[in-house]
């Protein structure tokens, strides 16, 4: 489903059926191109994948833990090991930081402030950490969970890639990697979901949710405070 309304004019899509992780890289890779020459409108692309890892640029060979247990894929966007499949709520952000400011740590902190506010309505307290990218949840003696991981690749000023919010995935699926350099045994820090956290929420629930607090977040009068 397409949707381009709403005062930035951005085009939105939602797929309820996995999308390969290869043929997204490759549909996303055509949209920004297309963005860059003037000939598309920017995208939020939001959909779930197939069960695999995919390896940032910063991906260390000795953090995929059992390499036989899932398909790896190496990707162009920033950071480590990351876990995608079903009950994970992707959400590719194809926009062009010519219009949105050339600050790509800006860029970070809006993913960031658009998932703690989706996460607020659903009763949340999404929190950021000092040094750790991506969006945490503080639980019991001090541990603090990662709910949603962000990577994202600039060319040419649009930026693409984006934020992976754990609704209700298999979270023992990232048992076969230290997710984003967060294991429990070594950094005390593990991995949590809504559905973990004791809220039921469809996914097309979150979708309006993700849809409602869009615009707020990457408007222009919102300052960034990177």
């Amino acid at each position: 489903m397409d949707d381009r309304s709403g005062p930035l004019l951005i085009e939105w899509r939602y797929d309820t059926l996995p999308i390969p992780y290869e043929c997204a890289v490759a549909s996303m890779e055509r949209r920004i191109a297309a963005i860059r020459a003037g000939t598309e409108p920017e995208l939020v692309w939001l959909l779930e994948h197939p069960p695999l890892y995919t390896a940032g640029t910063s991906a260390r060979e000795a953090d995929l833990l059992d390499p036989h247990r899932l398909p790896v894929v190496k990707t162009g966007r920033g950071g480590q090991y990351t876990y995608h499949g079903p009950g994970q709520r992707i959400a590719y952000a194809m926009l062009d930081l010519d219009r949105h400011g050339q600050d790509v740590r800006c860029h970070v902190w809006r993913l960031e402030e658009w998932i703690i506010r989706t996460l607020a309505r659903f009763g949340v307290a999404g929190e950021r950490r000092d040094g750790r990218i991506g969006v945490w949840v503080a639980g019991d003696a001090g541990r603090e969970d990662k709910i949603a991981a962000i990577g994202v690749r600039v060319r040419r000023w649009v930026t693409y890639h984006g934020v992976a919010l754990n609704v209700d995935p298999d979270l023992d699926a990232f048992r076969g990697i230290v997710p984003c350099g967060v294991s429990p045994e070594i950094t005390g820090h593990g991995v949590t979901s809504l559905a973990a956290l004791g809220v039921k929420a469809a996914m097309a629930e979150v979708d309006a949710v993700l849809r409602a607090t869009f615009d707020d977040v990457f408007g222009e009068a919102l300052a960034c405070k990177s």
